[in-house]
C-alpha cells in the first residue's frame, strides 16, 4: 500500500503515461519537471529547498552533499508536511550567513508578500557564487488562497533578481505552446470537481473529462508553433554575484 501511495505521489510531480489519466495538472507538471531536471545539474553541495513541501524534486539533484527542506511555520503546514528540517517565521531564515552552496524554490515566490525582504534572506544565507534555481508561475489560477500574491513576467522576475544581487545564467519558459490553453481547461474542470471528496472517484472523472484535453494538448503542442509570450512557468538558474 505504501508503495502505491508513493507511486501516485510521484505521478503528481513527475507524471509518466499514467499521469495523463490521473493527474489533472499533467501538462504543467511534466514540463516543469523536465525544466528542473535540465537545470538541476548545477545544484551542488549544501542545498536548501525553500517551501519544500514533501520535497518532490529532491531525487533530481544528484550532486548535493546535504539537502535541507524548509517551510513557512504554520499549524496547517506542520499538520500536512512530514519532511521538514527547518521552519521559517516569515522574517528571518534560521541559518547562518553564507551557509548554502545552492538554493531551490519551486512555485514559492508568488506566495511571498514581502519579496524584497525574502530575497535579501536568500542572498544572505548563500555562499558567494552560490546557485539559485527557482520556478514561478506566469499564467495560473489563484491557489493556496488567501496566500497567493503575485504573478511574474520574465522581465519582472529578471529585474527582481538582478536588483538583489543575482546574475541569471539560464531562463526557461515551460509550456510555451498551445498546451497552456488545454492545461487551463483541465484546471477549470478540476476545480469544478472539488466537491467530490473521494480521490478514487475524482480520478474516474479525471479519466473521462480531463484526460481527453490533456491528450489533445500533447498532440497539438507537437504540431502548432510555440508562443514565448504565453506560457505557464518561468524557471530560472541564477548565481549570487
Amino acid at each position: 500500500m505504501a508503495s502505491i501511495k508513493s507511486y501516485i505521489h510521484d505521478q503528481q510531480f513527475n507524471p509518466g503515461i499514467l499521469g495523463i489519466f490521473i493527474n489533472p495538472f499533467y501538462l504543467v507538471r511534466n514540463r516543469l519537471h523536465k525544466a528542473m531536471t535540465e537545470l538541476g545539474g548545477d545544484i551542488h553541495g549544501q542545498t536548501l529547498d525553500i517551501g519544500c513541501g514533501e520535497r518532490p524534486y529532491e531525487k533530481i539533484f544528484k550532486n548535493v552533499s546535504s539537502y535541507i527542506g524548509m517551510e513557512f511555520d504554520s499549524s496547517r503546514n506542520r499538520a500536512r508536511f512530514s519532511k521538514i528540517d527547518a521552519w521559517y517565521d516569515g522574517k528571518v531564515f534560521p541559518f547562518d550567513n553564507g551557509k548554502f552552496d545552492s538554493i531551490i524554490m519551486t512555485q514559492v515566490l508568488e506566495h511571498i508578500f514581502n519579496p524584497e525582504q525574502f530575497l535579501k534572506e536568500v542572498y544572505r544565507v548563500m555562499k558567494p557564487g552560490g546557485i539559485l534555481l527557482l520556478s514561478v508561475p506566469f499564467v495560473w489560477d489563484e491557489h493556496e488562497q488567501p496566500h497567493d500574491y503575485a504573478r511574474y513576467s520574465s522581465f519582472g522576475l529578471a529585474h527582481l533578481l538582478k536588483n538583489h544581487g543575482f546574475e541569471i545564467k539560464k531562463h526557461l519558459k515551460s509550456l510555451s505552446d498551445v498546451g497552456v490553453i488545454f492545461q487551463l481547461v483541465a484546471c477549470y474542470i478540476h476545480k469544478r470537481l472539488s466537491w467530490i471528496k473521494s480521490y478514487k472517484i475524482r480520478v474516474i472523472f479525471y479519466m473521462f473529462l480531463i484526460s481527453p484535453f490533456t491528450i489533445l494538448g500533447i498532440i497539438l503542442a507537437r504540431i502548432l508553433p510555440k508562443n514565448q509570450d504565453l506560457y505557464m512557468d518561468n524557471i530560472v538558474l541564477a548565481r549570487k554575484i
